[in-house]
């Protein structure tokens, strides 16, 4: 019997109605209304990114089909990792750099290891990182979100601004918050309007917060509402498509290394981390909920994916707050895929009873 394609885990084995297509639509249907809001905020130039980076997925994906005898398309799977291709992009991107994302992804990272079930590495994250460094300038050009109704064309994001910032502080301040403001860093009439609403019961409460948490920031495409990604994640958790335990233990060990130590670059020591601004900042919710969770990719114990996810989170919190990057989600979700053998082999249950060997004939 040919067992080529038989690729058995460990029992127990549990059947399931969902099928890997079910699961794929499921995924993007809950990170379209993010996509759309990246849509809406950042124009049709990031529509046209997403079109292209899906397309090109599909258009390789087919290839890969064709040189390998088997059809992939309706499964879902290259349609997935185009939209999360795009939605990591800025949304006015030179439109070949998505193509040879999309091409990293599905040819290389994807396919080289045998298709869907075998990669060892996110391959949207992979063509991500692999277009960053080839093309850093086009992958840190932000356009400027439809929101804070600015003349200008680009922008820096929250996060760049707080690292360019940082270099020229001489004196300490009292957070992210504080810096963007003396960096002069623009805020939408809606968040002002919001924060003055809420005052009354967070008297201290900066202007800013809001606009992260609603998408009026400059960014990738994807990561323009903290909200919308938040919807959708808690949609795959409830319906068991994303595994809590990735979610939870990411969360966790990113909050309190936040909490503890991100407020010494800013001269506020410790315990003085600005959590709230972290998590909305960024890709962080995008990772720790469409990408750290990608079923192929990571652990296959509950215990695994909690070292996993746990993992993922100090990387983060390192290459942010410590490295030269000012973001680490990419960079530390693809880190810790290299150890998910290793965390797969320590993590498997033990196997009950023993076995007998037979004696020497």
């Amino acid at each position: 019997m040919n067992t080529d394609s038989l690729i058995i885990t460990t029992s127990p084995h549990i059947h399931h109605r969902d099928t890997t297509a079910s699961i794929m639509w499921r995924v993007s249907a809950a990170l379209a209304p993010a996509a759309l809001w990246g849509v809406y905020q950042f124009g049709l130039s990031s529509l046209t990114v997403l079109l292209v980076s899906i397309a090109s997925c599909l258009l390789f994906e087919y290839f890969a089909g064709r040189a390998t005898g088997r059809f992939t398309l309706n499964d879902g799977s290259a349609f997935l990792t185009g939209l999360l291709v795009g939605m990591n992009m800025p949304g006015t991107i030179p439109l070949f750099i998505p193509v040879i994302a999309s091409a990293f992804a599905i040819l290389v990272v994807k396919w080289t290891f045998g298709g869907l079930g075998r990669n060892w590495m996110n391959p949207a994250l992979a063509g991500r990182v692999f277009v960053f460094f080839s093309w850093t300038g086009d992958m840190t050009t932000w356009p400027v979100p439809r929101a804070l109704r600015l003349d200008a064309v680009t922008m820096s994001t929250p996060l760049s601004s707080i690292k360019t910032g940082l270099l020229e502080l001489t004196e300490p301040v009292s957070g992210p918050m504080a810096l963007l403001r003396d960096l002069g860093f623009p805020v939408s009439d809606l968040d002002m309007n919001l924060t003055a609403s809420f005052r009354g019961i967070f008297p201290g409460l900066e202007n800013g917060y809001f606009d992260l948490f609603l998408g009026n920031i400059p960014g990738c495409i994807g990561e323009a509402s903290a909200l919308l990604l938040l919807a959708g994640g808690i949609y795959l958790m409830l319906v068991k498509i994303v595994n809590w335990e990735i979610v939870a233990s990411y969360a966790a060990s990113f909050v309190v290394l936040i909490f503890l130590f991100a407020g010494i670059p800013f001269g506020s020591g410790l315990f003085a981390g600005d959590v709230l601004f972290h998590i909305l900042s960024g890709g962080f919710m995008l990772g720790l909920l469409f990408m750290a969770t990608d079923m192929v990719s990571s652990p296959l114990t509950k215990k695994g994916m909690l070292i996993y996810g746990a993992g993922i989170g100090f990387l983060t919190f390192l290459i942010r707050i410590f490295g030269s990057f000012p973001e680490g989600v990419s960079l530390a979700i693809i880190l810790m895929n290299i150890f998910v053998p290793m965390i797969n082999r320590y993590t498997q249950p033990k196997l009950f009873g023993e076995v007998r060997e037979e004696a020497a004939k």
